[in-house]
C-alpha cells in the first residue's frame, strides 16, 4: 500500500482494496529446471565444455521465505543470471584443482561439490537446490582425438597380453600332455620289455626241461645223446633256411666243424643243467 509491503496473499480467494493495494509479484513455489553450457580449465590448462540442469524450487510457503524471494532480486533474469554465474563459478574452482584426465571420473564429485557449496546461498535467496545434473562433459577436438588413441593402445596392449597368455597356456598344456604321452609310451614299452624277457626266460626253461627229460629218455633206453644236439643243429639250420633273410648261409660242414658244433652245444646243456640244480 503506497508503495510498501503490506501483506501475502495465500493461494484461494483473497480481496483487494482498490486503488490503495496492487500485486508487486506473484511468487510461484513450483519446480523450475534452466539449462546451463559453460566453460572451464583443468589443472593442466586443458579446456573443459558442459552440459547440465539445473532444478530449483522456493524453499517453502513461509512469509519471510517469500519476502525473500520477492524483494532480493529485481526481476527474475537477475536471479537467472546470479544463480548461473554462482554454479558456473563453483563447477571451475573445483575443475581448476584437476587434471584432464581425472574429470570424467568426478561427474558425483562435481555436484555433491556444488550442492555443497551452493545450497546455503541459495537459502539466503528464498530458494531451494533440487537437483543438478551434468548431461555431458567434452573437450577439444585433439584432446579427444589423444583420448582416443590412448584407449585404443590401452586394448591393443591388453589384447596382446591375453594373446600372449592363450598361446603361453596353449604351449604348456601342449607340452605337458605331449610329456604324459611319452611317459606313457615309455611305461607301456617298460612293461613290454619286462614280459618279452620272462617270455623268453621260460621259453629257455621249457627248451632247457624238455631236452633233460628227452636225455634222460635216451638214456635209459641206453642211445646216444648227441642225437638230440644233432637233431637242434638241423633243425636251427631248417629255420635258417625258411625265415632267414639272406641268399646264402656259410656252414662248416666239415666233421671238424660239426663236432666243434656238438661240443659248444653240449657245454651249453651242462651250463644250464649246472644252473638249474
Amino acid at each position: 500500500m503506497f508503495g510498501k509491503y503490506r501483506r501475502i496473499a495465500k493461494p484461494g480467494l483473497n480481496m483487494k482494496v482498490p486503488i490503495l493495494e496492487t500485486v508487486y509479484r506473484k511468487v510461484s513455489i513450483q519446480n523450475r529446471s534452466v539449462e546451463l553450457e559453460f566453460q572451464a580449465v583443468t589443472a593442466d590448462q586443458a579446456n573443459v565444455y558442459f552440459k547440465s540442469m539445473l532444478l530449483y524450487s522456493v524453499q517453502n510457503a513461509d512469509e519471510e521465505t517469500i519476502k525473500k524471494v520477492a524483494f532480493k532480486f529485481f526481476a527474475d533474469k537477475d536471479l537467472m543470471q546470479a544463480l548461473i554465474r554462482t554454479i558456473e563459478g563453483n563447477i571451475r574452482s573445483f575443475v581448476a584443482t584437476k587434471k584432464q584426465a581425472e574429470i570424467l571420473a568426478l561427474r558425483k564429485e562435481i555436484v555433491e561439490y556444488v550442492k555443497a557449496e551452493i545450497d546455503h546461498t541459495l537459502e539466503t535467496w528464498g530458494y531451494h537446490l533440487q537437483d543438478l545434473q551434468i548431461n555431458d562433459i567434452t573437450f577439444d577436438k585433439m584432446i579427444l582425438d589423444s583420448m582416443s588413441k590412448v584407449v585404443a593402445s590401452n586394448n591393443l596392449k591388453a589384447a596382446a597380453e591375453n594373446e600372449g597368455q592363450a598361446l603361453l597356456i596353449t604351449k604348456t598344456k601342449s607340452a605337458e600332455a605331449e610329456g604324459n604321452a611319452i611317459k606313457i609310451s615309455a611305461e607301456a614299452e617298460k612293461e613290454a620289455a619286462r614280459l618279452r624277457g620272462q617270455g623268453v626266460a621260460l621259453f629257455r626253461q621249457e627248451v632247457a626241461r624238455g631236452m633233460t627229460e628227452a636225455a634222460e629218455q635216451m638214456k635209459q633206453a641206453n642211445l646216444d645223446t648227441n642225437v638230440i644236439l644233432f637233431s637242434m643243429w638241423t633243425e636251427a639250420i631248417k629255420n635258417f633256411a625258411e625265415f632267414g633273410k639272406g641268399n646264402v648261409i656259410f656252414l662248416d660242414g666239415s666233421p671238424d666243424g660239426m663236432e666243434m658244433t656238438m661240443k659248444q652245444i653240449q657245454a651249453l646243456m651242462i651250463k644250464q643243467a649246472g644252473a638249474k640244480s
